[in-house]
């Protein structure tokens, strides 16, 4: 029995690198939004800002690995067998639960994933030894160290709350006084502004990055015998005031002598103390668990008694983790940090949410409760302008009021998500709410503060207006909606594998490590998968050109790429039919509907790009509107072909006669070769093609006609099928009306602006570009 807990000792190392992998991943928005999201430096010097705090924050956080020793529950009560099948629910079902979140793009706290695995796998246990002693429910106390459970649940409504509303605060009054033009301030301003923040900062990286190491916890003679951390708490407002001065100081010489951004200087010195704190400190949860099994399996092995009698009260003494363990763990963080792609997805969530660009992208949708907040919100904001005077309220939307910023139009320029003092308050209310948490020895989420200041800064910055409002309020709602989903599946999926293993531990570890490394396989295949398709799609790309022949270039290219998919549709939906293959039918409507989102949101863009238009080519917009508008109703089309081919397939209705099958095919025969013509004419710019696929049109028209006229005689003759003749006669209609649209689209081009060839206006467009 001995070999299976070494085993299991080396399956949990190996969950632990994969933890370390997907844990960086959720958490890399921590410290990365603010900076990210600012572009107050170029991304590669944030990743080696970031990179160079998480390798200092993870040699010195030995320290911090008792809470997956004795934190959740007592050790004494344990003995090494059950230990080891706590240890083992935990990791399983840790990596699965962050992996999950990654692969969705959503951020979540691993210091509450880990606290929660570790209560309901000890639950679990501690629930099988009292019933097998005949013990009673209340026993459970004894056994689970209840207090903290309560305080980490405390914990999550308090710093969701708190740190949004302190956010908004600080976020507000920072904008009143600095406002949009801070660069402009008097250099005294930008000094306190740095002073305060840097002060801020530099408190918590000492309080929160290096109080909680083990060498803070040694005595010192240059502190009069005292260790830091005891130093740090009693010397508050002496180290704040020294300091701010200190810091004011430096900020000043920065502003004036060296004429550099003071900004730009928080936002570096806030994402390596975020850095290094997370990697100080949220390590815990990714090796925490791994290293206690390990260090639990050394004494074990060397005591000579069974493993099932083993008290595991030596997890209570404190027990210094090898710094090589250390040293490894951060170079995988920071490789993770480097190079995973669900990295960058997580924290792109959290910038969306944030960003003050009215064209972004919304992921999420809105619902009843985000449409009540925000008109409660725009309700109570009335109000309170009511009580405040014209003038003032004037003022106060004056300060607000963002710059215009001056491009060339042939410049692309990709505006940063907010600005560098939003950035800047996002770090110093972060840091100054987590220092103080800590010096309370409050538990706190690093995840949860730094993203609901982030959401609160928004706020009170005006971010969310009234064309986002709903979406990002339904954005938060659902990341604060997976937070506590985070805990209570931790929990119930810890218990239940507990319960698992503990049937039989050999047969149900290897059982559930299969299980857990095929989920793990299967979503690493399928985001990948997802990418391919993407890049393979053809997505249609939003016009930026401000004359007439970009637009049109632009355009081209969309076309030839929507083409391509419209193509493979509808044949995608006549093959489903033929064959009565719904799963196919399924993943076909899927297609339609990107298809139609991508249509949408390039609809949703007009207003900015007739904005973008030169004086000279405002005609432009009517042109591409109007192209707009036919894809819409190609895709109108479809939609309809595909969802009614699905419903009858699905109903398990009548497959389509021999003869009906026949003459689709046949119609689809002919679009292939008309979509295959229009594609390669958009391809290659040769618009003369256009006027011979126009010449087509009649003959189409025709076919789809005649094929209606049997269909007809048919019916009065032979069909018995109500369905069937319903969705034919539904099809070939559609495909009319489709048919209608394209070549709507082709005259459009043809006869664009006054009657002017197309391909005359594109050769020009060519050689200009040439």
């Amino acid at each position: 029995m001995e070999n299976i807990y070494l085993l299991m000792i080396v399956a949990l190392g190996v969950l632990a690198i994969a933890d370390l992998v997907v844990g960086v991943s959720n958490d890399a928005v921590n410290f990365l939004n603010s900076a990210i999201g600012s572009k107050a430096v170029s991304f590669k010097s944030i990743m080696i800002i970031a990179s160079l705090g998480v390798a200092i924050g993870a040699i010195f956080s030995s320290g911090m690995m008792e809470v997956a020793r004795k934190g959740i529950f007592n050790p004494s009560e344990f003995m090494f067998s059950e230990i080891m099948i706590i240890f083992m629910a935990v990791m399983i079902t840790d990596i699965l639960l962050l992996d999950f979140f990654n692969t969705i793009g959503m951020p979540t706290s691993t210091t509450v994933s880990i606290v929660f695995e570790l209560l309901g796998a000890s639950v679990a246990i501690a629930l099988i030894k009292i019933g097998h002693d005949g013990g009673s429910f209340s026993d459970l106390v004894t056994y689970i160290n209840t207090s903290k459970a309560t305080q980490i649940i405390v914990g999550i409504l308090l710093s969701v709350v708190i740190a949004f509303t302190v956010g908004a605060a600080v976020q507000w009054v920072t904008r009143l006084l600095l406002s949009y033009n801070f660069i402009k301030k008097a250099k005294w301003v930008g000094a306190l502004f740095g002073g305060v923040a840097i002060s801020s900062i530099s408190y918590f990286i000492f309080i929160k990055g290096i109080g909680g190491t083990s060498f803070a916890e040694e005595n010192y003679a240059f502190l009069d015998g005292s260790t830091i951390s005891h130093y740090l708490e009693n010397h508050v407002l002496l180290i704040l005031i020294g300091s701010f001065i200190l810091w004011t100081a430096i900020s000043y010489f920065y502003i004036a002598i060296l004429k550099l951004n003071i900004y730009k200087l928080i936002i570096i010195v806030g994402t390596f103390a975020l850095a290094l704190a997370f990697a100080g400190n949220d390590l815990v949860n990714f090796i925490g668990v791994p290293i206690a099994a390990w260090q639990s399996y050394q004494e074990w092995s060397t005591s000579g008694i069974p493993a099932d009698q083993f008290s595991m009260e030596v997890l209570a003494e404190a027990v210094r983790t090898p710094t090589l363990l250390l040293f490894i763990s951060g170079m995988v963080m920071i490789a993770t940090l480097w190079f995973s792609s669900k990295a960058k997805a997580v924290v792109k969530t959290s910038i969306d949410l944030s960003s003050e660009n009215a064209n972004t992208k919304e992921r999420f949708q809105p619902n009843f409760l985000s449409r009540g907040l925000v008109r409660t919100a725009v309700g109570i904001s009335y109000a309170f302008n009511t009580m405040i005077p014209g003038k003032a309220q004037e003022k106060i939307d004056k300060r607000f009021e963002k710059p215009t910023i001056a491009l060339n139009k042939d410049k692309k320029y990709e505006l940063p998500a907010f600005d560098m003092v939003r950035a800047a308050v996002n770090l110093m209310v972060a840091s100054v709410l987590i220092s103080i948490a800590t010096s309370m020895k409050l538990p706190l989420s690093t995840t949860y503060v730094t993203f609901m200041v982030a959401m609160g800064t928004s706020l009170a910055d005006r971010a969310w207006g009234a064309e986002s409002a709903v979406y990002r309020v339904a954005g938060v709602l659902n990341v604060i909606g997976g937070w506590f989903f985070t805990a209570f599946i931790a929990f119930i999926s810890a218990a239940i594998i507990a319960y698992l293993i503990n049937l039989h531990v050999p047969s149900m570890v290897g059982i559930l490590l299969l299980i857990a490394l095929i989920l793990l396989t299967r979503n690493y295949l399928k985001l990948n998968k997802k990418k391919k398709e993407l890049k393979a799609e053809h997505q249609l790309i939003r016009a930026e050109s401000s004359s007439i022949q970009g637009v049109i270039h632009e355009s081209a290219k969309n076309i030839s790429n929507a083409i391509k998919r419209v193509n493979k549709i509808y044949t995608g939906a006549i093959n489903g039919l033929s064959k009565q293959d719904y799963l196919a039918l399924k993943q076909n409507k899927k297609q339609v509907d990107k298809l139609g989102d991508e249509i949408d949101e390039l609809r949703d863009n007009i207003f900015y790009f007739i904005k973008n238009l030169d004086e000279s080519s405002v005609a432009a917009s009517n042109f591409y509107i109007n192209i707009l508008g036919y894809l819409q109703d190609m895709t109108q089309s479809l939609e309809y072909i595909s969802k009614v081919s699905y419903k009858h397939v699905n109903n398990n209705h009548k497959k389509l006669k021999f003869n009906q099958i026949k003459e689709l095919k046949q119609i689809d025969s002919l679009f292939e070769n008309l979509f295959n013509k229009t594609q390669k004419a958009f391809e290659t710019s040769s618009f003369e093609e256009i006027g011979n696929i126009l010449s087509e049109k009649d003959a189409l028209y025709k076919e789809i006609t005649e094929k209606i006229q049997k269909q007809v005689e048919r019916t009065r003759t032979e069909e018995v099928s109500p369905k069937n003749t319903t969705l034919y006669f539904s099809l070939l209609l559609e495909t009319k009306d489709l048919l209608t649209a394209t070549m709507n689209l082709l005259e459009e081009y043809y006869h664009a602006h006054d009657g002017t060839s197309i391909s005359s206006i594109m050769n020009e467009s060519t050689g200009e570009e040439e």
